[in-house]
């Protein structure tokens, strides 16, 4: 069974009934469920992933303290305490205190202010350009058992996903950055022989044209262990990966690097297929670098689009 399902099944069974019965004044006014890190919270567990941090629990998010009082939300973390610390073979971590074990009791604030620095999800535009997107990911992500005021996934539905002019300012920086690796960097470094080079030419193709790939597909690009993983669900270029993970296994040989270069090409075609389609450019080439200029045009906020093509990235 998976740790989402775990986490659920631990909430019907104790945490339920321990909030309707000794707190039914808050019991419809907290959230329940299991969000932030964690590959639990991602679905991406395995039984690897029980080899630290895997334990049942879920987190109980609190409205701010003039709803929900200290002495309250003390109380409630003493009762989260005493709640079974064996289920379905695992134990619970001893130390209760949430930054320990990613679950317990929290401000529903505080969560969030902890991965986006906002409170109430509501971000500049200079936040939206420099929060990591692994941080947006862990306050979007998981899955939220109960929340009957609405109050926590209101904050997640603002932060569902980027302000348009910020997603293409960042894809026009990708593009940007994926043709210089590649088509410039890669071909220049292999001219003077420096094969270990080329081949971190090749990582910052492949890192830049993912993290395009996701931004076309209007998803955040997760923290770099799970990005291969959650390519897979990408519809519209899960067929990529096999490409992709051969630039980075493969050398860079005479015969290595021709079909290198074909596999750059699939997958620079693969992305312009995809922004002619959702109407970004109308360029019918391979080079990023022109599509990069078609995307950061469409920008509406003058000073985001004037602003260097790279600044978002």
């Amino acid at each position: 069974m998976k740790g989402m399902e775990i986490a659920e099944a631990y909430y019907d069974q104790f945490g339920k009934k321990m909030l309707d019965e000794e707190f039914p004044e808050i019991a419809g006014i907290v959230a329940v469920g299991l969000v932030g890190s964690g590959s639990e919270c991602y679905g991406y567990d395995d039984e690897l992933s029980r080899d630290h941090d895997f334990e049942p629990g879920f987190t109980v998010f609190l409205p701010p303290e003039e709803v929900v009082d200290r002495k309250t939300a003390f109380r409630l973390e003493r009762a989260y305490a005493k709640l079974p610390d064996e289920f379905m073979g695992l134990t619970r971590n001893k130390d209760v205190s949430f930054d320990a074990g990613r679950k317990g009791v929290v401000r529903a604030g505080d969560f969030f202010l902890s991965k986006v620095g906002s409170e109430e999800g509501d971000l500049s535009l200079e936040k939206w350009l420099t929060i990591p997107e692994h941080y947006l990911i862990e306050a979007t992500n998981g899955k939220v058992f109960r929340d009957d005021l609405g109050f926590f996934s209101d904050v997640r539905k603002k932060l569902a996903f980027f302000p348009e002019d910020v997603r293409l300012k960042k894809l026009a920086g990708c593009l940007s950055a994926a043709e210089q690796a590649a088509n410039y960097n890669f071909e220049r470094l292999l001219l003077r022989g420096d094969e270990a080079g080329a081949q971190l030419a090749i990582v910052e193709y492949v890192r830049h044209a993912m993290h395009a790939a996701f931004l076309l597909e209007r998803r955040y690009m997760p923290y770099y262990k799970w990005v291969f993983r959650a390519f897979i669900e990408l519809p519209t270029f899960a067929l990529l990966k096999e490409d992709l993970e051969s630039l980075l296994t493969e050398g860079n040989a005479t015969g290595e690097a021709i079909e290198k270069r074909s596999r750059i090409r699939r997958i620079n075609a693969a992305l312009g297929e995809e922004l002619r389609r959702q109407a970004l450019s109308d360029y019918d080439g391979l080079h990023l670098d022109s599509f990069a200029h078609c995307v950061n045009g469409k920008i509406k906020d003058p000073s985001l689009r004037n602003a260097h093509i790279m600044a978002a990235i």
